[in-house]
């Protein structure tokens, strides 16, 4: 019964040592306030869009893009961060209707924070749209690595493994 009690004890202190050393987890970054703002009406397309975060972002890996109702890249240039704010350049626009503004940042933390919000063009203009938002799957374009090769390679291996000892045991 008292070793019962002292494993009971220590198992306690552990695990109160254990939470008195854990740090309080840091929140991500949150978008506090965006140009144009969310859901507004223009009259004009804006000539560049920006969102400002409540934490200084990392420059690294930052993503924006403006999405106009025909599907077609509205958004011209890499984005730019400075501190707590990213932004990118936006071609004169074209088709009333819905735009949407596409995000992706990473926090002072380290985690990817992505998002969205959009702003209505009330009226047309004649702007000259950027290439279509939506790219094929698999087509390399969209900056992922292809899998298929690291699955051959996998089975090339596999497979000399299994030659291999199987020519061992003769």
């Amino acid at each position: 019964m008292i070793r019962l009690f002292r494993l009971a004890f220590i198992a306690a202190l552990v695990a109160a040592m254990a939470l008195a050393g854990a740090p309080v987890a840091a929140a991500h970054a949150a978008r506090i306030a965006a140009d144009p703002a969310d859901g507004a009406s223009l009259g004009q397309g804006p000539q560049r869009v920006s969102a400002t975060f409540n934490e200084q972002l990392q420059p690294e890996f930052a993503a924006m893009t403006v999405v106009g109702p025909d599907g077609n890249l509205w958004s011209t240039g890499d984005p730019q961060v400075q501190g707590a704010v990213i932004a990118v350049e936006v071609r004169p626009l074209g088709p009333a209707g819905t735009y949407t503004v596409n995000y992706r940042v990473t926090s002072a933390d380290g985690h990817p924070v992505s998002g969205s919000w959009s702003f209505r063009l009330t009226v047309a203009a004649a702007g000259t749209p950027g290439p279509s938002a939506a790219r094929p799957a698999g087509s390399g374009g969209d900056g992922a690595i292809p899998v298929w090769p690291f699955l051959a390679v996998g089975a090339l291996i596999i497979g000399g493994g299994i030659l291999w000892a199987t020519r061992r045991k003769t």
